[in-house]
Order: C-alpha cells, then sequence, then structure tokens
C-alpha cells in the first residue's frame, strides 16, 4: 500500500517513546496513523541513548501493559522505597508498604521499552511508518522539546533555562540497590540533586545516576578520570552502597523549565490541503521540567492517554480537527502541567538557595514531614491517584 493512495486519520511527527504509544493507543480505536520515524536523529540529539533509564509510574504502567509493551525483568525495576536526605541532616522516606501498593514507580531501560513499541507496531496494520509528514486532519508533534515543527507553526516555547546541567551514567555498586531510589541535596559546591536510580531487576547491583550540577562542574565531572569521579560521586552519597565501578559513558546536557504558549491550532493551508486540519503538541514539544522528581516521562505519557480519550469520547459528527474537541485536551493536560511544572521549579528554587537560617528551615521542614505519618501518606495517595487514573 503506497503512502500516497492512504487516506490518513492521524500523522505523528516523532517517533519517540510518546509518538509510537500514541500511535498504537489511536490504532487501537480504528485510526488509521502516519508515523514519522526520526527517531534515530532523536537518540542522537540527546547524545545518551546508551543510558537512559525512566521513572514510570502506575498510570504509565497500566497504558503499556495495555498495549502489550511492558517490559519484564531485568530491563524493569520496581521500586519499594525513596529515601531522600537533605544538606543539614533533613530525611524523608516513602514505601509502597506503606501506601498498600506492589511498588511506588518503575524503573525502565528506555532501549528494551522502545524495542517492544516498535514491534508492537509492526503487528498494527492502521500504522504505518513513513519518512515524511503526511496530510490528515490531525499532526500530533511529538518530536521532543527542540521541535522543528513546532517553531515553524509559530508557537513559541517560554523557557526558563535553570544554572545546572545534568550528568547521567550507568554504575554498579559493592552492595545491591534493594529497589531503594535515593536522592540528595547539597550546597557544598553550589545547589546540587544526586539520585540514585535502582536498574538490572530486583537483585541488581546497577543504578541508574542523574546528578544536577552547576554547568562548570558537570563538565569536569564528565572529563575527570574514572577512579577520580567514583570517589567524588561516593563521597556524595556517603558510600551508602559501598565501592563504584563506572560502566557507561558520562552525558551532560542543560537543564530547563518550558512550556508552549498553545498545544492546539490549525495547521497552515500548505501543511494541510483543501481539508480542515490542526495540530495538538504532546511530550516535551509542549513541556520539559527539571528531573528532581523524576516525571518527565510520565507527563508526556499522560498526554498520550488524555489526547486518546478525548478523541475517543468525541461525538460522531465531530471531525478530529474540531477546535473545540482538541481544546478538551489542552485544558486537561495543561493545568496539571502546570502544577507540576510549579512543583518542581519550587523546590529546584528551594533547594539553590544558600541562606544557612532558610536551608535549617527546609531541612527541619523535610524531617517533621516525615514524622507526621497522616499528612505524609495522604500526600503520598494524592500524587500516586493523580498518576493512576486510566
Amino acid at each position: 500500500m503506497s503512502q500516497s493512495s492512504t487516506q490518513f486519520d492521524v500523522c505523528i511527527r516523532g517517533a519517540g517513546i510518546v509518538g509510537r504509544s500514541l500511535s498504537l493507543m489511536l490504532a487501537s480505536q480504528g485510526l488509521r496513523v502516519a508515523l514519522v520515524n526520526i527517531l534515530g536523529t532523536q537518540k542522537s540529539a540527546h547524545g545518551h541513548s546508551d543510558m537512559r533509564a525512566y521513572s514510570l509510574n502506575m498510570a504509565a504502567q497500566h497504558m503499556l501493559s495495555d498495549l502489550r509493551c511492558w517490559p519484564e525483568s531485568p530491563a524493569c525495576t520496581p521500586i519499594l522505597k525513596m529515601h531522600i536526605e537533605g544538606d543539614q541532616g533533613g530525611d524523608l522516606e516513602f514505601s509502597a508498604a506503606q501506601q498498600g501498593v506492589a511498588a511506588l514507580n518503575w524503573m525502565v531501560d528506555v532501549p528494551t521499552l522502545e524495542s517492544n513499541l516498535t514491534k508492537a507496531i509492526g503487528f498494527q496494520p492502521l500504522i504505518q511508518e513513513v519518512a515524511e509528514s503526511v496530510k490528515a486532519p490531525l499532526t500530533v508533534i511529538c518530536e521532543g522539546r527542540a521541535s522543528q515543527t513546532r517553531a515553524e507553526l509559530g508557537v513559541a516555547f517560554d523557557v526558563k533555562h535553570y544554572e545546572q546541567h545534568a550528568l547521567a551514567c550507568r554504575i554498579q555498586t559493592q552492595e545491591p540497590h534493594q529497589q531503594i531510589a535515593r536522592q540528595w541535596f547539597h550546597t557544598d559546591h553550589g545547589p546540587e540533586i544526586l539520585a540514585f536510580l535502582p536498574i538490572g531487576g530486583e537483585v541488581s547491583h546497577e543504578w541508574a545516576v542523574v546528578w544536577s550540577l552547576t554547568p562548570n562542574r558537570a563538565e569536569a565531572l564528565r572529563t575527570n578520570e574514572a577512579a577520580s569521579f567514583c570517589m567524588q560521586l561516593q563521597e556524595a552519597n556517603k558510600g551508602v552502597a559501598g565501592s563504584i565501578e563506572l560502566i557507561s559513558e558520562r552525558a551532560v546536557w542543560p537543564l530547563q523549565l518550558a512550556k508552549a504558549a498553545r498545544w492546539t491550532g490549525s495547521m497552515p493551508h500548505s501543511e494541510s490541503g483543501q481539508r480542515a486540519a490542526s495540530f495538538a503538541l504532546a511530550g516535551d514539544a509542549a513541556h520539559a521540567m527539571h528531573p528532581l522528581a523524576g516525571q518527565g516521562l510520565n507527563v508526556g505519557l499522560a498526554d498520550v492517554m488524555a489526547l486518546s480519550r478525548v478523541i475517543q469520547a468525541k461525538e460522531f459528527w465531530r471531525p478530529l480537527s474540531d477546535a473545540k474537541l482538541l481544546r478538551r485536551y489542552e485544558r486537561a493536560r495543561q493545568a496539571e502541567v502546570l502544577a507540576l511544572g510549579c512543583v518542581t521549579d519550587g523546590l529546584q528554587m528551594l533547594f539553590a538557595q544558600p541562606n544557612l537560617p532558610l536551608q535549617k528551615l527546609r531541612n527541619w521542614g523535610m524531617s517533621a514531614f516525615n514524622q507526621f505519618s497522616p499528612l505524609k501518606k495522604w500526600m503520598a495517595g494524592e500524587a500516586m491517584k493523580s498518576s493512576t487514573q486510566h
């Protein structure tokens, strides 16, 4: 079947995890989907495809399981506890047992998840991978934060640049991770946030590391000899898992908070031909936030679920290009993304303050919150409830 002879309902620009998941969700509703495959360029643009791992919540786990794409162990590691330490003795811990759930979230190896999505698409006849965009009533832009299509459509992307870069790598430690995700806040070298995220299955000794640092320090640590880097990493994590061995390359990229000024709109006539056509943004093309809460891909997959629900619930007479239909998706997502962006931005700014009294106050607040079980349980439950609507 040639591309020119096919009438598509939806064209998805961007074949990353968000774009591929959306294509499968929409095809399951009987829609004909053109998936513009630029996955290879997305990997090279990020420069750290060999070490990517994401924390996925229960909503994402349900959706990907329904699509039969959820990875099995060792490519998927359930998180049983999360332990957070402040810079002045603050301490906070959440556990799956306290919440009465099997896992707080799951660390998923990205190449395995991408492979599962690719295989599923191969079995879905309503999805056709194409090399360039095609005309369709609805175009969904999933090209990432540097989206060229978004720029061509004149959609502003408001960016707040943090004075921090993320350094990512994978390590192996002397002690097993015990399915505990760990995070440390430091101010010795300026504001720093270090995350040790368990990977490799339930009994593994491997971790995905994400270290938010000043740009100069991030670059210095990236180029340090492996032995020196591991020593500094062990000092920062207070030797919690014993000796450290670096088992991957180190990648560095700048951190930012960003959001698109609008998420939907009309395609220009040159793009849409004679038929009415519209666009919607999803994933990093619509938003970006600090990784300290580990919500980046969860938010993108929530976009997928919201857009799929809006399309599935549409009135039979309403076309996919209908502006009112797409505004339902925009309204549903913008409020949640704005709220989560404010939370991560507020936490980043709070821990970036060098003022000693404020350091003591925020650490006291962490420890007091940890001791007040009803409030902690309620907040964790609310977070899990909002992430498990499916």
